[in-house]
């Protein structure tokens, strides 16, 4: 089994791809805290604590586990729960030292980027997109912290994947949701368009996220892989609806008053605003969770990889 080294894999989306990532690999699993001694993982699951902002801790752990592969989930997931200067310097130090790393170890590398790397969410006013659907294409425009350090991630990896001669992915979610506590269903958020607008009322079930880090591992590990050695792709990672229900042209007019010139939308479609073409086109990835089945799920049994 190859070796894949997981930051971040103590999170709430994170465990997530360490429980699906660990049927296939020996993982091992890096954040800040490691979870105990008695901790009592998986049998293909191991942990290691270091501070990944911290360049020597970071090249280190990586070194100390020569992993095959490295996914990189970790650092600060949201803006608004930290200062922003944090908010940039942990994200951008942390994907530069881990990434590098990587590189170094010849290591292929799968990271965690957002929709927020757009500039949609956090500017003021929210822009309309240059065209819908939002192809990985569309410019890349923050004005927040978190979005540039998400940029900042990106650019990193394509200049690891051209100086070490690696394949890398940048995945980019939109709100993650989880199986059976969808936020985006709550009353506040449905019975308000604004409150879903800055992102298009785009969403994404965790399940669906940790099957794409999967598949695009597996890709970096094939014979012939889509991403070749030297080069960097970014794919979007989001459900194929909406998550309203309703028809999203109708949405964007009701809050926007108008939708792109460039339009490739059909009247009566309620999908996302995101193109998610891409993902199948390289990985063969498709979302499979929707928010009408998933929202009020029961009995749905999270990762226990670190609880057993």
């Amino acid at each position: 089994m190859a070796t894949v080294l997981v930051t971040g894999g103590r999170g709430a989306s994170g465990r997530w791809v360490v429980d699906r990532l660990a049927g296939d690999h020996e993982v091992v699993v890096v954040d800040r805290e490691h979870p105990g001694l008695d901790a009592d993982p998986a049998p293909s699951v191991s942990f290691r604590a270091a501070d990944l902002a911290d360049r020597g801790e970071a090249l280190d752990v990586v070194s100390a586990v020569d992993p095959d592969a490295v996914v990189h989930w970790a650092a600060i997931p949201v803006a608004g729960t930290h200062p922003e200067g944090r908010v940039f310097e942990t994200n951008a130090l942390a994907a530069h030292n881990v990434l590098t790393a990587a590189g170094r170890a010849d290591a292929p590398v799968v990271q965690a980027s957002s929709d927020g790397a757009y500039g949609f969410f956090f500017a003021d006013p929210t822009p309309l997109p240059d065209e819908l659907p939002v192809t990985e294409a569309h410019p890349l425009r923050p004005e927040d912290p978190y979005g540039l350090s998400k940029v900042t991630a990106e650019e990193t990896a394509a200049a690891v994947a051209r100086r070490h001669a690696v394949p890398a992915v940048s995945i980019r979610p939109s709100w993650i949701q989880y199986p059976g506590a969808y936020a985006c269903r709550e009353p506040g958020y449905v019975e308000d368009l604004a409150a879903g607008a800055g992102n298009f009322w785009s969403y994404v079930d965790v399940r669906d996220v940790a099957d794409l880090v999967a598949c695009a591992v597996a890709d970096l590990f094939g014979d012939d892989p889509a991403v070749e050695p030297g080069t960097h792709e970014a794919v979007n990672c989001v459900a194929a609806d909406n998550a309203l229900g309703r028809p999203l042209l109708d949405l964007l007019r009701e809050e926007y008053g108008e939708t792109p010139d460039d339009n490739a939308v059909e009247e009566g479609d309620d999908r996302g605003a995101y193109a998610i073409s891409k993902a199948n086109r390289l990985f063969g990835w498709t979302p499979s969770r929707s928010w009408r089945e998933e929202a009020d799920a029961t009995g749905v049994t999270g990762p226990v990889l670190f609880e057993r």
